[in-house]
């Protein structure tokens, strides 16, 4: 036994084999006893907790700090070995690229469940967890460069020459895209800044329509005529922008004109009449209605109503109605709508 044992292959012997096969397979078990109990148990308290932070702190570590654990073991059990110099290089270049790897994966992931809970929390915020890829697509992008710079630097890389030339290849790229860092930023300002939200009815200009996408270059918006116009980040965030969705009511503010050889009498009950047929609307507020001024070829009365809603279809369900009920009220009164006339006086 003693001999199969000393028996040498590849500069080992079978003992140390059997070792390195021992240190791998007990701390897989380990790794594999610790998720199975501690963590298990770990996991209990975190979710007694009012915060979501630490849920995915242990999360992280099941998904990848665990996986990590395991190749540190074989890691380990192979460096019992004795190997040659070049294939040392390539475990240790190995290690630092499986472990710089993960670590990544798991700062995303983390960045991204806490992103998750902190926008799921606002007003909103499931509409706006559709624009977070957008957002995940930097943080990557920045969390995989540092991440690709340190390993590079723990395999022997010269990274401040990296560095260098990266600074001048981005200085170039910036003055080369000015328009669509620009854009970019402005996504950030429209994520956070919150002036609208996909679902939201807005004018810019003379544009209106619903949001459909808020992009990295370019927010869509679906029209009242059925096509989509496409608006850059930059010029939404310079523009002036009316949001209807915000609305909590509408004010609606219109006018009527009678004939000038109305009575006295009947110009005078002529705001208590609105009045009274705006009130028996359930969505309206009443606020007033006047005698305005003197028109060209009409007396002119001004009102002003509230609709206690945001959505247009209310507002012209009960504008038609408040319309219907005034001309039959006025009909009755025996009170003439004026339209544009002209009348000449002929001196004999």
């Amino acid at each position: 036994m003693e001999e199969i044992l000393a028996k040498e292959w590849y500069g080992n012997t079978v003992l140390h084999y059997i070792i390195a096969l021992a240190i791998i397979i007990g701390s897989i078990l380990l790794v594999r006893l610790f998720r199975s109990r501690m963590l298990h148990q770990i996991k209990k308290l975190t979710q007694r907790t009012e915060t979501k932070l630490d849920d995915y702190l242990i999360a992280g570590i099941e998904k990848f700090g665990l996986p990590i654990l395991i190749f540190v073991a074989i890691y380990f059990g192979l460096s019992y070995l004795t190997f040659s110099e070049k294939v040392d290089g390539y475990l240790d270049n190995a290690m630092i690229v499986v472990v710089t790897i993960y670590v990544i994966r798991m700062i995303s992931s983390f960045i991204r469940l806490t992103l998750e809970s902190f926008i799921g929390q606002q007003e909103g915020g499931q509409e706006k967890l559709k624009q977070l890829n957008g957002i995940m697509l930097i943080v990557n992008v920045i969390i995989w460069a540092v991440g690709l710079l340190f390993l590079f630097d723990n395999l022997g890389y010269n990274v401040t020459t990296i560095i260098a030339g990266l600074g001048i290849g981005g200085i170039a790229i910036a003055l080369a895209a000015q328009n669509i860092l620009g854009d970019l930023f402005n996504y950030f300002v429209i994520f956070f800044d919150r002036p609208f939200e996909v679902g939201d009815f807005i004018i810019v200009d003379d544009k209106k329509g619903t949001v459909e996408h808020i992009g990295i270059k370019t927010t869509r918006l679906v029209s009242i005529g059925g096509e989509q116009l496409a608006f850059s980040n930059s010029d939404l965030t310079k523009s002036r922008i009316h949001n209807y969705k915000r609305m909590d009511r509408r004010r609606i503010v219109f006018s009527i004109g009678v004939v000038y050889n109305t009575k006295a009498e009947l110009l005078e009950k002529i705001p208590g009449m609105i009045e009274q047929i705006i009130k028996e609307q359930a969505l309206a507020t009443f606020d007033r209605a006047h005698f305005a001024k003197f028109g060209p070829y009409s007396l002119d009365y001004e009102v002003v109503y509230f609709i206690e809603s945001s959505d247009y279809l209310p507002y012209m369900n009960v504008q038609q109605e408040i319309n219907l009920k005034i001309f039959k009220a006025f009909a009755e009164a025996g009170i003439e709508f004026a339209y544009p006339t002209q009348t000449v006086f002929v001196n004999k």
